[in-house]
């Protein structure tokens, strides 16, 4: 088959999948933003947006404008790519930035595959589930509004793909029922414990190794909607009760999700502020954003994970960690909820209770060897139900060859 991947930061979560195409014979290409003219050895068309978003459209129409933009150059680039040979058998892109608005249009006898990440709720999800941050009040018909390029490009696909059960759940009946589950898939065999591993904590020169109190905390961004200030304000209770334990922090200090801090300066320093006279910051490690190697060691090191999110996409971080072997404290959020089963892969605290979550992570650290079976348990649950090999990459293929069967 001639495949086609599109998406605006390719590979993006097609990073293992799309070469994966290629090794079985498939001939692939991508569109996406960026220069190159092959990435992981892809050939990739670059695509450039027509023009810049208008300046006075109504503030709720922006995403779809913006999307819609997008969806044209693309579709403009697809439409050359097919006269100059290329005429794909299947598309397979993220519908969440508009690239998809118009593939059917122009390929009308390509089976379509859209990933559909998140369906927008003002009510019920993760919005308004943060008291301390509320909803504006137009947040509801905002969210609506925000849907309109995703409701769109589904419609127009043969399969629409989300990668958890809660995700997909998200979306109306008349959607849902246009949706395979299925997850991008984690590499297990890479991702694997190991009692060597260590890291340098670069401030102090301190190296930190398994059979430490480490405890780790992995957000793209340190912010709330991934439950960045429940997390700090644990800290001074763990860090009383635990003398020899670190904290280590990876992420930015930028907002990838909700609104930025009305404060300014981030919410890195403004929860930081919040504990920082209770805590002994010479054990609080700050690391930024890492590379994803030394994120792998830190996570074989932890000794125990910290993963808290409003109900939300689920990060690969988590599945990740429990790859690798971490005990997981996980707040108990429907994303969370469908992969841990509480006392059996990992432990589930309450997202606003940070004495209960230094309640959880002071038990594993006290108690390394009560929690191995449950470490033992998440790989394996990994393993069996996300393993990117055996598991994900066959439904893949066979949602994208047309071959998929739903259960």
């Amino acid at each position: 088959m001639k495949i086609l991947f599109i998406h605006q930061n390719f590979p993006g979560q097609y990073r293992a999948l799309a070469p994966s195409m290629v090794k079985q014979g498939h001939e692939v290409m991508a569109i996406s933003s960026r220069k190159e003219t092959s990435i992981q050895g892809i050939p990739n068309i670059s695509y450039e947006n027509p023009r810049s978003s208008s300046k006075n459209i109504h503030p709720w129409l922006q995403s779809t404008e913006a999307a819609i933009i997008r969806g044209q150059a693309v579709a403009s680039t697809l439409e050359q790519l097919i006269k100059n040979g290329f005429v794909p058998d299947a598309i397979v892109g993220h519908a969440g930035w508009g690239e998809m608005q118009f593939v059917r249009q122009v390929a009308p006898h390509a089976r379509i595959v859209s990933f559909c990440e998140y369906f927008y709720h003002g009510q019920g999800s993760d919005v308004d589930f943060d008291p301390e941050f509320p909803a504006a009040p137009d947040a509801m018909l905002r969210c609506h509004a925000r849907n309109l390029h995703l409701t769109s490009a589904l419609v127009d696909s043969d399969v629409g793909l989300s990668p958890t059960e809660w995700q997909a759940s998200q979306f109306p009946d008349f959607l849902r029922q246009r949706l395979e589950v299925c997850h991008d898939g984690i590499e297990t065999d890479r991702l694997t414990p190991h009692k060597d591993a260590w890291i340098k904590l670069g401030r102090d020169n301190i190296k930190a190794q398994m059979g430490d109190e480490i405890i780790t905390f992995i957000n793209r961004n340190l912010e709330p909607m991934r439950g960045y200030h429940s997390f700090m304000r644990a800290l001074p209770h763990i860090l009383a009760e635990r003398p020899n334990a670190r904290v280590i922090l990876l992420g930015g200090n930028e907002v990838s999700y909700g609104p930025a801090p009305a404060t300014g300066g981030g919410y890195k320093a403004q929860f930081l502020r919040e504990v920082q006279d209770k805590i002994d910051l010479s054990r609080v490690h700050f690391v930024g954003q890492v590379p994803y190697g030394t994120m792998v060691n830190m996570l074989r090191i932890s000794a125990v994970h910290v993963y808290l999110t409003v109900p939300f996409v689920l990060s690969w971080s988590m599945l990740e960690a429990m790859s690798l072997g971490c005990c997981v404290v996980g707040s108990s959020t429907p994303p969370v909820q469908e992969v841990i089963t509480h006392g059996q892969n990992g432990l589930l605290v309450d997202f606003f209770d940070p004495k209960d979550i230094a309640r959880k992570v002071c038990d594993v650290l006290a108690r390394p060897k009560d929690y191995l079976d449950i470490r033992r348990a998440a790989r394996t649950h990994v393993v069996q139900h996300y393993d990117y090999q055996s598991v994900c990459l066959p439904r893949h293929h066979r949602i994208i060859t047309g071959q998929a069967m739903r259960a």
